[in-house]
């Protein structure tokens, strides 16, 4: 690459490290929770806001189509939240489906009314990460350190939240919002399909390799960044959308593992 090239790869490379630095430790909650597409969901829920938004006149950008994604995805947030206590009777992952289902039809009636209706869908997906600037990635730094020192905080109340399948309502709809505004905020500039790869799939892997949590965080973490440097640069060197290739790399990873965990874990061979 030359230096031209790396400066400017440079924002939407920290843009990543910022996604990767907040969604591995709260996959670590999703798994935990075992609400594995709520990240899907309220992400769809997100950009359902942000298509409402500019149905009424605003830009992807503008801080009004922000507070249109966050407003949508608390609501969702409250309901899952609230849908909690009711766990055992009804399950929260079929509740995700349908509020993901809901979302993704209500964008698509949404974008039938819209001149580019057909790139508004494309950027919810994949987001457009090569445009980020460096203003954008110290406001979600900003937005993830706020959330991050919540979490650290009040960890062992999260911890036993999301470890015994719920606690408190309160520490639940806490969880929840918090997440909403982490999704709200990654979704404008990465999509849904990144942020979800950004959230699982170092999440599952690290799960697989080690027990304890710091290990995992610091083992997703690490292979967050290898991921997405292989994915920049084939981004580039093929010239293709830096978004939908870092999803490929990111998404074939846990399919590669499957394959070879017999091989890399001879003791669990035909169990």
């Amino acid at each position: 690459m030359t230096t031209e090239a790396l400066l400017f790869l440079a924002a939407p490379f920290s843009m990543c490290i910022a996604l990767i630095g907040i969604h591995c430790y709260l996959g670590l909650h999703v798994l935990s929770r075992g609400v594995i597409f709520v990240d899907l969901a309220l992400a769809q829920v997100a950009a359902f806001g942000s298509a409402l938004a500019f149905i009424y006149g605003h830009e992807h950008h503008e801080l009004t189509a922000y507070f249109y994604s966050l407003g949508a995805t608390l609501i969702a947030s409250s309901f899952l939240a609230y849908s909690n206590r009711f766990r055992f009777q009804i399950s929260q992952e079929a509740l995700i489906g349908v509020i993901f289902a809901l979302s993704s039809a209500t964008i698509i009636l949404l974008t039938e009314k819209m001149n580019h209706g057909s790139e508004h869908l494309k950027q919810s997906l994949v987001g457009n990460l090569l445009w980020v600037q460096w203003q954008d990635v110290v406001k979600v730094s900003v937005i993830y350190s706020a959330v991050g020192l919540i979490h650290y905080l009040f960890r062992k109340s999260f911890m036993q939240s999301s470890q015994n399948g719920g606690g408190h309502w309160l520490w639940d709809f806490l969880f929840y919002g918090l997440f909403g505004v982490v999704i709200t905020s990654s979704v404008q500039y990465a999509g849904v399909l990144l942020v979800f790869s950004f959230l699982i799939v170092p999440a599952i892997i690290g799960s697989l390799l080690f027990k304890e949590w710091k290990h995992r965080l610091l083992f997703g973490w690490s292979m967050g960044v290898f991921l997405s440097v292989i994915g920049m640069y084939l981004s580039y060197r093929f010239d293709l959308p830096s978004g939908a290739v870092i999803v490929v790399v990111f998404t074939l990873c846990p399919l590669l593992v499957t394959l070879l965990w017999p091989k890399l874990n001879p003791s669990q061979k035909g169990a």
